[in-house]
């Protein structure tokens, strides 16, 4: 095949644990079969000297393009607000100093709002979703020498403030289209399935020069990854994803998958965690992934599949015995369950499918923590407190019925991180109108009262997202929302930066000291090491440096002796035969 010119993918994450950019995999894999080179330059295991790295890099390379990943705009952490892009925009301002080439940023977390970063890092292009077919169809067009305008789905920079979208197929057939400032010109809620690749077998590699290297990536974090579908046709109203990834199911060649599954537990990765929104959604492609790891498990007593130890993000339904019995067959060692809460009328018009009904209960959560038990499984759950209506009595009765539900670890997150695209986002701007706050709104960095203008009312897309992001002056103000019927003074509510200390007190307190080895509960900034947040946590960092794997809430129950460096972790596995 001609070699049509080198493509450059730069990881400019450097967080810590490091977790692999899986993306840049998937875009070497379908680049290198359009025929393009494809250089991947990790600036993770750089902390200190990644100006010299990308120096050094392009004083000997002149590539055709460089793509920048950016998986988290921040730590999407409603009680610390940490940034994370204006780490990236400094990579990038040196990539271009570097380099004549064009830039194109993607990623899950730049997906939530890229027509503001677009024009916020100054870049050529930009990816909203997947982006193996349009970064091979730009990389085709710079070859040919051919404008980027008809590259369908692209973002483009026009200027300060002027970011485009070209039409996607499903929407340049019709008679008219978008408006600049109608959903579907923004990308809104769309499916996003043609922009993925789902029938080659994504190349994972370790070792290799300019590749991603998964075994360091596993030897210093933990864990692997693997993604067996793109997308939720769900539509939840506090989730980003099925408007960051599509409205449909680009499900995945069965085989393609298990063949990647196979070559990371042959390199030696072991621990792979679903990457998907989530892996028991479209449940009869899930079991018939299981079942062709199984077949392949036992066609094989030299397989490297008999040493992987699966770990799968879940919804509480569905989940029946049948798919309980595959996940241990397969090898899954835990199960992590978003629940969110226990209160019916919490969840009503907040966890539901496309058509807006809820699509599971309480019990649900019992049948699947009973069940992956059972099978010898460990299990996560996780609750969201703090979203609208939760007030002491609600967020009381969530704590007291997940702590009876005695899973391996129950989670506790307060608060919500609020992203352009958000249903309750939308909803919360609709409200502000533009012209006033709503009870709940907060920043850690904001100056004055939070008002939100809904998508119409503003200039552009940019001007839009921004406001999610950045305050009127340009500095950060990470925008959030705490429900303001929780148990604190009006003062706290009242004021745009008030902090939320009260609820915070109140599940520390209502939790007894003997029962928190088994919970993790949000934390005020620097006032415990034991928190859920997993940039630069401490716990975590020991857990790696200790060379423990798997998912780390595995190991919660024995953080203390993890975080002093004394003793071997205690098998876990009897917690779930329990």
């Amino acid at each position: 095949m001609e070699h049509k010119g080198t493509v450059t993918l730069v990881n400019p994450n450097q967080i810590y644990p490091p977790i692999a950019p899986y993306a840049l995999d998937v875009l070497t894999t379908a680049l290198e079969a359009a025929g393009f080179e494809a250089h991947v330059l990790d600036l993770t295991f750089h902390l200190d000297d990644w100006p010299r790295v990308l120096k050094e890099y392009f004083r000997a390379h002149r590539p055709l393009l460089v793509g920048v990943t950016c998986r988290n705009t921040d730590t999407v952490y409603a009680l610390e607000q940490r940034p994370f892009v204006d780490r990236y925009k400094t990579v990038i301002d040196e990539i271009r100093r570097q380099t004549p080439a064009p830039v194109i940023t993607g990623g899950v977390g730049f997906s939530t709002m890229p027509f503001a970063l677009v024009d916020y890092f100054g870049v050529e292009y930009g990816v909203k979703g997947p982006g193996e077919k349009i970064i091979c169809d730009l990389a085709q067009a710079l070859h040919e020498g051919r404008p980027a305008d008809d590259v369908p789905g692209l973002l483009i920079n026009r200027g300060p403030g002027h970011v485009t979208r070209v039409p996607p197929p499903a929407l340049t057939g019709r008679p008219t289209l978008p408006q600049p400032l109608s959903p579907s010109a923004v990308g809104h809620y769309e499916s996003r399935a043609w922009q993925a690749e789902t029938e080659l077998s994504y190349t994972r590699r370790s070792g290799v020069p300019y590749k991603v290297d998964n075994l360091r990536y596993y030897r210093m974090g933990g864990l692997g990854s693997i993604l067996t579908k793109n997308g939720c046709v769900y539509k939840c109203s506090q989730c980003v994803e099925p408007d960051a990834k599509g409205t449909r199911f680009a499900r995945r060649s069965l085989h393609a998958v298990v063949d990647e599954i196979e070559s990371l537990t042959a390199q030696g990765i072991h621990d792979l965690h679903t990457t998907d929104s989530e892996f028991n959604l479209s449940i009869a492609h899930s079991k018939s992934l299981l079942r062709e790891i199984v077949r392949r498990r036992d066609a094989d007593v030299t397989s490297p599949l008999r040493d992987l130890r699966l770990w799968v993000y879940c919804q509480p339904a569905p989940f029946d015995e049948e798919f309980a019995e595959l996940l241990a067959a397969a090898g899954c060692a835990g199960v992590n369950v978003g629940t969110d809460h226990v209160r019916p009328e919490m969840l009503d018009g907040w966890k539901v499918t496309g058509k807006g009904t809820r699509y599971y209960e309480f019990a649900d959560t019992v049948r699947l923590v009973e069940l992956s038990h059972r099978h010898g499984m460990l299990t996560m759950v996780e609750a969201l407190l703090g979203m609208p209506g939760e007030n002491l009595e609600t967020m009381r009765e969530c704590v007291d019925r997940l702590m009876e539900l005695d899973a391996t670890v129950t989670g506790f997150s307060l608060g919500l991180r609020l992203f352009p695209y958000m249903d309750l986002a939308i909803s919360l701007a609709e409200q502000c109108d533009g012209v006033r706050t709503v009870p709940g709104l907060q920043s850690n960095t904001a100056t004055r009262p939070i008002v939100l203008k809904p998508l119409a009312q503003c200039d552009s897309p940019v001007e839009y997202e921004r406001q999610f992001m950045f305050d009127e002056s340009g500095n950060f103000r990470l925008v959030c929302y705490f429900s303001p019927d929780l148990p604190e003074a009006p003062g706290t509510v009242g004021s745009p930066h008030g902090i939320w200390r009260g609820s915070v007190d109140f599940l520390w307190n209502h939790i007894p000291e003997s029962e928190r080895y088994r919970v993790m509960l949000p934390t005020l900034s620097g006032s415990s090491q034991n928190d859920n947040n997993y940039a630069d946590n401490p716990f975590l960092t020991s857990l790696n440096r200790q060379g423990h794997t798997g998912a780390f809430w595995a190991h919660w129950r024995n953080r203390e002796a993890i975080l002093s460096g004394a003793g071997t972790l205690r098998e876990l596995a009897a917690e779930g035969s329990r």
